[in-house]
């Protein structure tokens, strides 16, 4: 494989009854640096089953899907995950967390967009996404404590 197409699928492996796939993926230099110089990008991503179409450029994993994206410190899970080579896009579905720097993002579909360092979430029907973000206040002298979440009644 050519130096040119660092976002092709690598390669696929078999470890420990679950199927593991390495992806490339080439960030832009404005990226590269903010990651410290994670220079490949790679994404692993570990699933019951993995199926690659390499002329399309689409990689698809389901069953206790577990991601891993080092340069960008992101850790998620889902039931299915669909990576586009072409687009850039790595779509998780089935009841998806997704964790990055200790925030966290949960929803039934989120989609990742590689080159935005964007995430979408949308919710099942007329549920909510849930979203977890550590805000850093310089003035502040003591982490306060949450209320408890109120419950509502569904009726």
């Amino acid at each position: 494989m050519s130096p040119s197409n660092r976002g092709s699928i690598l390669g696929l492996f078999t470890f420990l009854g679950a199927l593991i796939l390495t992806i490339a993926v080439q960030l832009p230099r404005s990226v590269q640096v903010a990651a410290q110089n994670s220079d490949t990008g790679e994404i692993t991503l570990l699933a019951e089953i993995q199926e690659a179409d390499i002329e399309r450029g689409i990689l698809t994993a389901r069953g206790n899907v577990r991601v891993f994206y080092p340069a960008r410190d992101i850790k998620a899970t889902a039931i299915q995950a669909q990576y586009f080579d072409r687009e850039r896009r790595l779509i998780l579905s089935g009841n998806v967390i997704v964790l990055q720097k200790g925030n966290s993002i949960r929803g039934e579909k989120v989609i990742y967009l590689v080159d935005e360092g964007r995430f979408i979430a949308t919710p099942t029907g007329s549920g909510q996404v849930e979203s977890t973000y550590i805000i850093r206040d310089p003035q502040a002298t003591s982490q306060p404590t949450l209320p408890p979440t109120p419950e509502f009644n569904r009726n």
